[in-house]
């Protein structure tokens, strides 16, 4: 049901891609700290010292050498240092950086902070580029298809403009995995990326992406980050607590010193310190490696209060020419150029050295990559820049912005400081450049953040349309669409419905209008709320009767057609599909032909028409000429042949989707959902090693809800497989909410619960539970789509286990319910080698499970169904007496199911042979019942299954689980070597 036909969207759009990728600026790198033994002043000493030894991080650094150990190996490792402020995350990395050198490749890479505008990407160009280094000539081979998408990192990379029309989204996070796996065959990588605490969404939707892509590989992650900065609701929040669950990530998390870790680390700065001078240091410190620093480098003045007095002691000893490099520097978040730093300055180059020197030597400014400065610690430009008065940072961020904008600086930079400078209108007319640029590099959510600076700025500017280069309703349309594609549902419908509020219908464009109320039917589609079908209808009324909008009009009539068949509106999306069709044939519009027969393709074989829905498949892959409507084919067509048994097609299918992705540079995104096209077919063929594989590598952070339901949903089936019940019933509890309101309007989904509700409830033993899911879905009054015919052949297990729990009764009603149900089914819909294996199962028949067999077999039926028919035969063997034959096909039976590695199929059959005794000699024959000794409770269980009682009616009768009550009755079918309850009445009565 992953990335079915049921969520086929027909527009290019609807090819759900991975979060779209930012391109980055600058790479500078901003470090935060690099805390633990920075420096000192003595009596007579002014200059900074550093510590070379670390200190009270041997239980860290030990964490770091093993996820290293971990990751060369091949298993997932990656380590989140999270901490305070000042507390040594810097100095623990750059520790052990220095410790790995020789044996790792190092990529650094630096978070920048750009307020709520941050730049794209900071920490990528410089990670790249060390890559780059490292492969040398084989980079480019190395990049992939994708190469060229690089350009949008590191310009230098290209001199012709980058071709767009030529690029995919998801092509430049493959081109970016791919360079990190090559530079890891050469030797491991540790990739280190410094203050994620300031990242954009879009990096971390890469960092997310590449987390799992690389995963398995020798490529270490290691992050630092301010947790405690990390706002609630956040995207670094959210990117934090979904990689941990996930499991993609370690925290290590760095704690203050104590008394002897700060004696240790002051002796290290400047040598023995008494125990008053100690505790006085301790109490102001409080073990924040940062702070003891920053006290030290003050013994002299009196100790500050707070730490913005400790950080700008330093500065207000310096002298006035390096007190203004200081302060035009803090105007910077990230290292400022040497060049940039002279225009500013103003000064003679050996005027600013000096400058330079005395504030490097101050411990206040670092030299960065040999042609850029920057503060050593973020707090210190924090502290300076905010002790500048109003005035003075709205004539620094001018001034930088003067000089960036004379010099061609980045529109993403120049709307920061045109906006600190409080100048609106440069400040607007940046922000939509740099959403333009944000957005056609494929960076939504950065863009989305210029986008809503412009809207906050746009009644600031009288002449704002002129300004910004486009009007109102243009702009939110266009940050509608960012948002959306970025991730944030929400905050896209907000806007699309202020744009719908504003508009003034009688004057706008009809054209205009009706995109609108199509964006804002994909935004609640893609949150799974109803009110799609009211707004594309509203749409179509809009340019009903306009001239030169068939396009339009085709494409609407498609995405109606795709939600009246996500909402089971069968005939209604058969007819709309029609309609789209026409006009689209009769413009020749292929794209919009191919996605309206690929809908009523699948709309006709839910409505049991089956040949007639195949055949319009085949006319969807004849108009299919563009990658999208070929993409969305094999996506629907795939997941159709797994709903009609067809496995080994549909497995064949997804696997040329997936080739296709690949030759197009996006295997790891638009191509996982094909691979997980792939995973429900395994699963019915019992390739459980290739479905954990594949899942091990679902590499796609896909921004429609519903997509990742699905994969979820392919995961808990995997875990009842192989047993983990507990697991599986947790990811059930904290999906089921969402599942359940999406199913409301995605009918899909609604048999995408029942299915995992069954499989569960039969994987925990309780088919009385498994039943109860089961009649739900057959009474249901909803409509019907053709996935209830898996879950009427997964009937025959909950039957079979009734029966087997001694639920006699309850097995009967369910049989019936099962039989009457498959019987409704459309006739092309009743599988027919399906309908053997079904009917024989629900029967018992001996003759019928024997010819089942071969049939159970076959590549069409699941291949659960195989030891189960011949579990079911075995069972009616030893009631009917004859144990050899049972014992050999009960052997069968345990075989497969062990060779399938099914958990609960292998109990099954385990307890079944253990309780019948057919692991004993065939001849033995049985020991008489009235030689057998039982214990107590064995004896009173024994008579409740005499008085014709079930496994949970013995548990209500003696106040135990009826989980516990079948433990007793297998002990009491073993020692009374007889297979059945019937059995065990009768030697009951032998024993009275």
């Amino acid at each position: 049901m992953t990335g079915s036909a049921a969520q086929a969207i027909p527009t290019v759009e609807a090819i759900p891609t991975a979060d779209a990728i930012p391109t980055a600026e600058s790479s500078a790198p901003g470090t935060a700290e690099q805390n633990v033994g920075a420096g000192w002043h003595d009596e007579d000493m002014s200059l900074a010292t550093t510590s070379t030894a670390m200190v009270g991080r041997d239980a860290e650094l030990a964490v770091l050498d093993d996820a290293l150990r971990r990751a060369t190996e091949g298993e997932p490792a990656s380590v989140l240092v999270g901490g305070e402020a000042g507390i040594g995350k810097s100095r623990l990395t750059a520790e052990f950086r220095r410790r790995v050198a020789t044996d790792a490749t190092v990529l650094t890479g630096w978070c920048l902070d750009y307020g709520s505008t941050p730049a794209p990407f900071g920490p990528l160009p410089a990670i790249l580029r060390g890559a780059l280094d490292e492969l040398g000539d084989r980079a480019d081979e190395a990049a992939g298809p994708g190469r060229d998408a690089l350009q949008l990192l590191l310009p230098e990379r290209g001199g012709a403009p980058v071709d767009r029309s030529a690029m995919r989204p998801e092509g430049l996070r493959e081109t970016i995995a791919n360079l990190l796996e090559a530079a890891a065959a050469i030797r491991p990588v540790v990739v280190v990326i410094e203050d994620l605490h300031w990242a954009d969404a879009a990096t971390l939707s890469m960092l997310s992406f590449l987390l799992r892509a690389l995963a398995g590989r020798p490529v270490l992650f290691l992050l630092t980050c301010r947790i405690d900065e990390v706002r609630r609701g956040g995207a670094v929040r959210t990117f934090l607590a979904e990689a941990e669950r996930a499991r993609l990530l370690d925290r290590v998390t760095l704690g203050r010193l104590d008394a002897l870790g700060v004696r240790d680390l002051v002796q290290g700065l400047r040598g023995p310190i008494d125990d008053a001078a100690l505790a006085r240091l301790l109490e102001r410190s409080e073990g924040v490696p940062f702070f003891v620093e920053e006290l030290l480098c003050n013994v002299r003045g009196p100790m500050p209060d707070t730490l913005r007095d400790v950080l700008l002691a330093r500065f207000d000893a310096l002298g006035d020419d390096a007190k203004r490099v200081v302060r035009l520097a803090s105007g910077s978040d990230g290292a400022i150029a040497h060049e940039l730093l002279v225009a500013l300055a103003g000064f003679a180059d050996e005027r600013l050295d000096d400058a330079l020197r005395e504030a490097m030597g101050a411990g206040i400014l670092a030299v960065r990559d040999d042609e850029s400065y920057g503060f050593r610690h973020a707090l210190l430009r924090e502290a300076v820049h905010d002790d500048l008065l109003p005035g003075e940072r709205a004539r620094l961020h001018w001034a930088y912005a003067d000089a960036l904008e004379a010099a061609g600086g980045s529109a993403s930079a120049l709307a920061f400081h045109w906006h600190r400078a409080h100048d609106s209108p440069r400040a607007l007319g940046a922000a939509v450049s740099a959403m333009l640029q944000a957005k056609n590099s494929y960076a939504f959510s950065t863009a989305a953040r210029f986008g809503e600076l412009a809207l906050e700025l746009w009644d600031q500017v009288p002449d704002a349309p002129q300004v910004a280069g486009l009007d109102r309703i243009p702009l939110l349309a266009q940050l509608g669409s960012i948002l959306r594609n970025g991730g944030d549902g929400e905050r896209a419908l907000t806007v699309v419905s202020l744009a719908l509020g504003e508009i003034d219908t009688t004057t706008v464009d009809a054209a205009v209008h009706a995109r609108l109320l199509r964006d804002k039917a994909l935004y609640l589609q893609n949150l799974g709320r109803a009110g799609s079908v009211e707004l594309l209808t509203e749409a179509l009324a809009v340019i009903d009767g306009c001239e030169g909008e068939e396009r339009l009009r085709a494409t609407l009539l498609n995405y109606l057609g795709g939600r009246h068949l996500t909402g089971a509106r069968l005939h209604q999306a058969v007819a709309t599909s029609d309609e789209a069709f026409r006009i689209a044939e009769r413009i020749g519009f292929d794209n919009a032909m191919s996605v309206a027969a690929n809908l009523r393709a699948c709309s006709r074989i839910h409505l049991g028409e089956v040949e007639a829905g195949l055949a319009d498949f085949r006319l969807s892959w004849e108009h299919a000429t563009d990658h999208d409507a070929q993409l969305r084919y094999r996506v629907n067509f795939a997941d159709t042949l797994n709903m009609l048994g067809r496995f080994r097609e549909a497995v064949a299918v997804a696997e040329l989707g997936v080739e296709h992705s690949r030759s197009l540079g996006v295997e790891r995104a638009t191509g996982s959902i094909l691979s997980h096209n792939m995973i429900e077919p395994l699963i019915e063929l019992g390739e459980i090693a290739r479905v954990e594989a594949a899942m091990a590598s679902d590499l796609s952070v896909r921004t429609l809800q519903v997509f990742r339901m699905y994969s979820t949903m392919s995961h808990l089936r995997a875990l009842v497989w192989r047993g983990g019940i507990t697991e599986a019933a947790e990811l059930l509890r904290d999906w089921r909410a969402t599942a359940e309101a999406v199913s409301e309007v995605e009918r899909q989904v609604w048999y995408s619960l029942r299915d995992v509700e069954i499989l569960l409830a039969l994987g925990a033993g309780d088919p009385v539970q498994a039943a109860e899911a089961l009649r739900r879905a057959i009474d249901d009054s909803g409509p019907r789509l053709a996935h209830l015919c898996r879950l009427l052949l997964e009937g025959a297990r909950v039957v079979a286990d009734l029966r087997a729990d001694g639920e006699a009764e309850l097995a009967a009603a369910t049989a019936e319910s099962v039989r009457t149900a498959w019987s409704d089914l459309p006739l092309e819909l009743q599988i027919p080698n399906w309908g053997v294996v079904l009917t024989a199962v629900l029967d018992a028949d001996a003759e019928a499970l024997a010819a089942a067999i071969p049939v159970a077999d076959a590549e069409d039926i699941p291949v659960i169904f195989r030891p189960l028919v011949r579990l079911e035969l075995a069972r009616v063997r030893v009631a009917a007496g004859d144990r050899v034959a049972a014992t050999d096909i009960a052997t069968e039976a345990a075989e497969i199911a062990e060779k399938l590695g099914h958990d609960r199929l292998q109990r099954r059959t385990a307890e079944f042979i253990e309780a019948a005794g057919l692991s004993r000699a065939a001849g033995r024959g049985v020991q008489p019942a009235d030689a057998v000794e039982l214990t107590a409770r064995e004896q009173q269980v024994l008579d409740l299954i005499a008085e014709g009682l079930s496994n949970r009616q013995i548990g209500e009768r003696l106040f135990i689980s009826g989980k516990t009550a079948s433990v007793h009755v297998s002990a009491i079918l073993r020692k009374l070597s007889v297979s059945s309850r019937t059995e065990a009445a009768v030697a009951a009565r032998a024993r009275d």
